[in-house]
């Protein structure tokens, strides 16, 4: 499979270190699109890309591309996610997978219209450590489980695209849904009630937010993510017979069980990875070579939970982009 990245930021560096560790039986690194060349082809060359192109639509004309991963701000998804299917090209969509509700059903609808793969890279849909932690919680070893507490946190203040409202910023769109997923993952969607509240940057995006989700079952989710302060990144399954911990949910190390003593009675390591990337990009190789038009890892629908999620906690918070007025 011939993977190609649309953008050239800090993402797409990722998104090629990942590429370039893959065996090319598997994977080829293929192509990088920016909308200056100069800039693709130093990519290019420093990643051991094979072509650069400096526009989007000259690297989606190329006949060999077989998956777009698009690695550009928020704001652009829809439009570049679109560009991508209207070429007839898979597409592989950094995350938030799209800001509004609309955009996403729109780009799922093309994508079946054109019989075309389209995901989402929330990479900790895709990771072992996913299907580990819901290993040890079947095995019932920490009892009934009754509540999760999850938080991400990182210090991008300085991330000017973060601070800008008309380039979709904020925490919730680029840590907050890690906390979500994690929810959504292990806990299901029968979501009874959600209460929230957010702090704003001066520019009017929310800077850092708690999230208590409420199950129609009694189970709770108590969600915390910031761009103000480093956190420990801890995600914590409770039971009544002890608790899980999960070490950094935005890219699991390890996994503890503890008992109700809080000691801990059994460690597991996740497996040595690249970076993380190359699992999202593998599940798509199987999908496309299943002939699927979602991968099953993040089904269409799993995409959509999450965008009506943040798409309801900004409007209780009043962040509203420019472009949404």
């Amino acid at each position: 499979m011939k993977a190609a990245i649309l953008g050239a930021g800090n993402i797409a560096a990722s998104m090629a270190q990942a590429l370039g560790g893959l065996d090319d039986s598997l994977v080829e690194s293929y192509a990088i699109a920016a909308r200056d060349y100069d800039r693709a082809e130093a990519f290019a060359r420093k990643w051991g890309i094979k072509k650069a192109y400096g526009s989007y639509e000259e690297m989606l004309e190329d006949p060999l591309v077989d998956l777009v991963y698009i690695a550009t701000p928020h704001v652009f998804h829809y439009e570049h996610a679109k560009l991508c299917l209207e070429y007839g090209k898979p597409v592989l969509c950094e995350k938030p997978f799209t800001v509004k509700e609309w955009q996403a059903e729109e780009l799922f609808a093309l994508a079946k219209e054109k019989n075309l793969l389209i995901a989402e890279a929330m990479w900790t849909r895709y990771m072992p450590s996913r299907q580990m932690i819901q290993d040890v919680i079947d095995s019932g070893v920490i009892g009934e489980i009754t509540s999760m507490a999850a938080n991400l946190g990182y210090e991008h203040i300085n991330i000017e695209r973060m601070r800008r409202p008309e380039l979709a910023g904020g925490a919730l769109m680029d840590l907050g849904v890690y906390p979500l997923h994690f929810a959504l993952m292990f806990f299901g969607d029968q979501i009874k009630e959600i209460t929230s509240t957010c702090v704003k940057l001066e520019t009017g995006v929310d800077a850092q937010e708690s999230m208590t989700l409420i199950y129609e079952d009694g189970r709770m989710a108590v969600l915390y993510s910031s761009m103000l302060v480093h956190c420990n990144r801890l995600g914590e399954i409770n039971g009544t017979k002890g608790c899980i911990e999960v070490q950094n949910i935005n890219n699991c190390e390890e996994i503890r069980v503890l008992d109700e003593k809080r000691q801990v009675t059994a460690r597991y390591p996740v497996p040595e990875q690249i970076n993380g990337y190359e699992y999202e990009v593998l599940a798509c190789k199987r999908a496309l070579e299943q002939g699927l038009l979602e991968c099953p890892e993040l089904p269409h629908e799993e995409i959509l939970k999450v965008v009506r999620l943040t798409e309801y906690l900004r409007k209780e918070w009043g962040v509203i982009y420019p472009f949404e007025q």
